[in-house]
C-alpha cells in the first residue's frame, strides 16, 4: 500500500471559512452596538411643553422634597410607605440619599411633551410654545440648570402630525445655540414603520448640521405603543427594523403600556405595568435588543401621589390624604422593583411627587446589593480576572462585567458614593473597569 497522501493543517485547508466567521463576527458586533455609549438615567419625566419654564427640574425637586417632608417626615415612615423593610437606621439613611438627590439632581432626564402631555392646539400656539421651549433649552445649557439628559417628545411622524412635529422642532432649534446641549434626545411616538425612524433620524442630521453640532449629539427614542411596532405583519420581531433605521442613534425604547393594552382589547380596568401583556412585550424587546447598548424604558405609574382633599381642614381629611399617598407610593415601588428584576432600571415619572418612592425604592434596592457584588467582584479581581467562586456563586468575566456595571449605576445616580463602593471592592472603580475592559 503507498504512502498516504500527506493532508494540510485543518486551519490551513478551512482558512476561508474562518476569514469569513471574523467577518462575519466582526459585521455582527457593528450592527448589534446601535445605541450611544455612557452614562445612562434611572428615570425620565414628562411634562407638557406649555409647563416647561426655565429651573423646571430644581421646582420638580422642591415639590418633591415637600411631598416627602409632610407624608414622610422620618426614615422609618417613609420605609413603611414605600413597603420597605428596613431597619430604623437604614431607613433613616435612605432617607437621607434620596434627600440629597432632590436637592442635586432630582430629575435625571426631563422631556418636553408635545404629544399626549400637551395636546392638540392652534399651530400659532404651538409655535409660540416651541420657541418657548427653545429659548429655556438654550439659557438652561449656559447657566447649566439642565438636568443630564433632556429632550423633546413631538407628535407622531404621521399624516399631518408629521408636519407639526417638524414644523416645532424647527422652531425649537432656531433658538438653540452652537453648543450642544447634553444629553438631548427626540422621543418618536407611535412609530410602526421604519421610515418613520429614518424621518427621525434625517430631522436630528439637518438640525445638527443647521446649528453646527458634531454628528451623533442627538440621540434618538423610541416608543412601542402599537402591537405592529413590535411584530411586523409578517411576522418578524418589527422592532429590529425600526432601530435598524435610527442609524445607531437609537437610545432606547419605551414601552408604552397603556395605548398596548387598549390595542389589544384589554380594558381600562385592567391596563397596567404588570399586565401579563405588558411583560411579554418587555420580554421581546429584552431579547430583541440584547447586545445592542439599547435600553428599555418601562412606562409610568398611573396612580399618582395625590390626596383627594386639596386644602384638608381636619385630620380626617389630612389622614385620607396621607393613605392616598402611601398607596400610589408603595405601587410606585412595586413597579420601579418589578422592573429593576427584570433588567429594566429607567421608568417613566409624570407627577413630581412620583420621585421619593422611585429613588427610594432602586436606592434602597441598588444598596441592598452593593456588599455581595463587591465581594464577588473583588474575589474576581484578586483572582487576576479569572473565573472564580464566592461560596456557592460562580464568576466569569461576563458576570464581572454584570457586577461592575451595577456599582457603577449605583454612583451614577446617587444610590452610593465612590468612596463607599471602592471601599468595599477594595479596587479603585477605574481599575476594575481598565481589568474588565467595560
Amino acid at each position: 500500500m503507498g504512502a498516504a497522501m500527506a493532508l494540510p493543517p485543518l486551519t490551513e485547508a478551512l482558512q476561508p471559512l474562518l476569514e469569513s466567521l471574523d467577518e462575519a463576527l466582526h459585521q455582527r458586533d457593528r450592527e448589534r452596538r446601535s445605541g450611544p455609549a455612557g452614562r445612562r438615567p434611572v428615570q425620565v419625566l414628562y411634562g407638557g411643553a406649555h409647563l416647561f419654564k426655565a429651573g423646571a427640574a430644581a421646582r420638580m425637586g422642591t415639590l418633591a422634597r415637600a411631598a416627602l417632608d409632610s407624608y414622610a417626615p422620618d426614615g422609618p415612615t417613609y420605609a413603611h410607605a414605600l413597603g420597605l423593610s428596613l431597619s430604623p437606621t437604614q431607613a433613616t439613611e435612605l432617607r437621607k440619599r434620596v434627600i440629597a438627590k432632590l436637592e442635586q439632581e432630582p430629575v435625571e432626564d426631563l422631556r418636553i411633551d408635545f404629544e399626549d402631555g400637551y395636546g392638540i392646539r392652534p399651530d400659532e400656539e404651538e409655535d409660540a410654545h416651541a420657541l418657548a421651549a427653545g429659548t429655556v433649552l438654550e439659557q438652561g445649557r449656559r447657566d447649566g440648570s439642565l438636568p443630564p439628559f433632556v429632550g423633546l417628545r413631538l407628535k407622531p411622524y404621521s399624516g399631518k402630525s408629521a408636519r407639526r412635529a417638524l414644523r416645532t422642532l424647527e422652531r425649537v432649534g432656531a433658538q438653540l445655540g452652537g453648543e450642544p446641549i447634553p444629553g438631548f434626545a427626540l422621543t418618536a411616538p407611535k412609530v410602526v414603520l421604519p421610515i418613520q425612524v429614518e424621518l427621525l433620524r434625517r430631522s436630528a442630521e439637518a438640525l445638527e448640521h443647521r446649528l453646527g453640532w458634531p454628528p451623533g449629539a442627538i440621540a434618538l427614542e423610541l416608543m412601542v405603543e402599537t402591537p405592529s411596532a413590535l411584530v411586523s405583519l409578517d411576522g418578524r420581531l418589527g422592532i429590529l427594523a425600526l432601530v435598524e433605521a435610527a442609524g445607531g442613534r437609537c437610545r432606547s425604547v419605551h414601552v408604552g403600556p397603556y395605548d398596548l393594552t387598549s390595542a389589544l382589547g384589554i380594558s381600562a380596568a385592567h391596563q397596567w405595568l404588570g399586565h401579563p401583556s405588558v411583560e411579554l412585550v418587555r420580554r421581546l424587546l429584552q431579547l430583541a435588543l440584547s447586545g445592542t447598548g439599547v435600553t428599555i424604558v418601562d412606562g409610568p405609574t398611573t396612580l399618582l401621589p395625590v390626596g383627594p382633599h386639596r386644602e384638608p381642614r381636619n385630620d380626617a381629611e389630612r389622614a385620607a390624604n396621607r393613605e392616598a399617598v402611601f398607596r400610589a407610593w408603595a405601587r410606585t415601588a412595586d413597579d420601579v422593583r418589578r422592573a429593576y428584576r427584570d433588567g429594566i432600571v429607567q421608568g417613566w415619572d409624570l407627577h413630581p411627587a412620583q420621585l421619593p418612592a422611585r429613588y427610594g425604592a432602586l436606592f434602597a434596592t441598588l444598596r441592598e446589593e452593593i456588599p455581595g457584588a463587591a465581594a464577588r467582584l473583588r474575589q474576581f479581581l484578586d483572582q487576576s480576572a479569572q473565573a472564580t467562586r464566592l461560596g456557592a456563586e460562580f464568576d466569569d468575566a461576563a458576570t464581572a462585567r454584570g457586577l461592575l456595571n451595577g456599582l457603577r449605576r449605583a454612583v451614577e445616580c446617587g444610590a452610593a458614593t465612590t468612596v463607599e463602593i471602592e471601599t468595599a471592592l477594595g479596587h479603585p472603580l477605574e481599575h476594575a473597569r481598565e481589568r474588565l475592559g467595560g
